[in-house]
């Protein structure tokens, strides 16, 4: 079976559903679809959580109401036959009505999740509504009967593969399968997601529980470029990537691909390929287990990073010194990125800064802390990049006139990542671009 994810855009106007419509049905294969919500939707809804959120019911109500209208301009765009409308009405309806009802109601963070969930249930029936009136056989299977995550928020992926594989069965005879990304059960079984961007993530779990052929991801570009190509010129996409490149592209920066969405294709050798939805023909990206091309092959940034810096000349080559800084860290959940140490201090950064303030006053127990905001970690990636001959000096003289705070490799055969100041990104990328890149 394949598995083809559609993101926001892909499905965001009529015209571009029926463009999946005519992608779908020219596979020769049995096809799970997995479709993100209309684009601007998560975004709608998100607003009209924070206004809940804020006691202002007012302000909630004219957003549902703005949506709505939204959806009440698309269906009649999509469909033609009166019963198709007529169906499609009832779904807005449904739904619509669920979100007003929610104005009357204590908000609370399930009504949140309530209310997100509500971007991909209206787009999979919209489009199982437009197969239907092409008579176009298929089956629209709700990702909340098989999708759930445990009381950690990680995936169930045996029970997900267990009660796919049920449903699945059920209809032995179909080869078109509809089902939503992004939502699922948690622990309680309440209606949850699997944050922003999990309809990849949702995509990836599907093909590893049913050992898929491929994972298609179409989007609205042509594959992974090289490099980030709305700050660059003479960007180019990859064509081939190892899952363990395209992870650390995803992990730092790479916005068409969702960090999560890697490792459960990775898990059970799934090949995932990048595409573009606006030209089907372009080969895109593909991800696989191994490449044999070493060198550097693409670069991307991730913003909003802090350093902090522990200082301690008594302390740092103490027994169990650096496990007491890890355990300020892990007590309050926050991942850390890089990490580089000297005799004398040790310097990570981070990203959540949700309990910066906490982790400074006891890491002050430790030693002299200073913290930077508003850094940029620029990575950058290939395959053994950190062994091959001569990358590291191509990297480092690209950035000669850049002030570097912080430099990582080593750790990983794939990764080199430079820390510099936020407002060195663009220059970095760019110089970078230049200086490493021979096409």
């Amino acid at each position: 079976m394949k598995i083809m994810k559609f993101g926001g855009t892909s499905v965001g106007r009529p015209e571009r559903m029926h463009q999946v419509k005519d992608l779908i049905c020219s596979s020769s294969e049995p096809t799970l679809v997995v479709l993100s919500a209309l684009s601007g939707t998560t975004n709608a809804l998100v607003g009209i959580g924070e206004a809940l959120a804020q006691g202002d019911k007012g302000l909630a109500k004219d957003r549902i109401e703005k949506l709505h209208a939204h959806y009440l301009e698309f269906y009649p765009a999509l469909l033609t036959t009166p019963s198709a409308r007529e169906k499609a009405e009832a779904i807005l309806k449904e739904h619509f009505e669920l979100l007003h009802i929610l104005l009357k109601i204590s908000f609370n963070e399930a009504i949140q999740r309530d209310i997100l969930a509500q971007g991909e249930l209206l787009s999979t029936k919209l489009f199982h509504a437009l197969l239907e009136e092409l008579g176009i056989p298929s089956v629209l299977l709700p990702a909340l009967d098989f999708m759930s995550i445990d009381e950690n928020s990680e995936p169930e992926l045996g029970k997900i593969s267990d009660k796919l594989k049920a449903l699945l069965a059920k209809h032995p005879n179909q080869r078109l399968f509809i089902t939503q990304g992004y939502i699922c059960k948690n622990h309680r079984n309440e209606v949850d997601n699997l944050k922003r961007g999990g309809s990849d993530y949702t995509a990836s779990l599907v093909a590893a529980a049913l050992q898929a052929s491929v994972c298609e991801i179409w989007t609205d570009i042509d594959g992974m470029h090289n490099n980030d190509p709305r700050i660059v010129d003479k960007t180019r996409p990859i064509a081939e990537l190892s899952f363990d490149e395209a992870a650390e592209l995803a992990y730092f920066g790479a916005k068409i691909l969702h960090p999560a969405s890697i490792w459960p294709a990775q898990l059970h050798n799934v090949p995932v390929r990048l595409l573009n939805t606006m030209d089907p023909m372009a080969p895109g990206t593909l991800i696989k287990a191994e490449v044999a091309e070493t060198g550097v092959k693409a670069i991307a940034a991730k913003d909003g990073i802090t350093a902090i810096k522990i200082k301690s000349s008594r302390m740092l080559l103490a027994y169990g010194f650096l496990r007491r800084i890890f355990e300020v860290f892990e007590a309050y959940k926050t991942p850390i990125d890089m990490i580089t140490t000297s005799e004398v201090a040790v310097s990570v950064t981070i990203d959540d800064l949700s309990h910066l303030d906490q982790i400074v006053e006891e890491l002050r127990h430790l030693g002299t802390v200073e913290v930077d905001h508003d850094q940029a970690i620029v990575c950058v990636v290939g395959n053994r990049v950190a062994e091959t001959k001569g990358s590291i000096q191509s990297v480092m003289n690209s950035l000669i006139d850049i002030p570097v705070r912080m430099v990582s490799f080593g750790g990983s055969k794939h990764n080199v990542s430079i820390l510099v100041d936020g407002k060195y990104k663009v220059e970095a990328l760019r110089r970078l671009n230049e200086g490493v890149f021979t096409w």
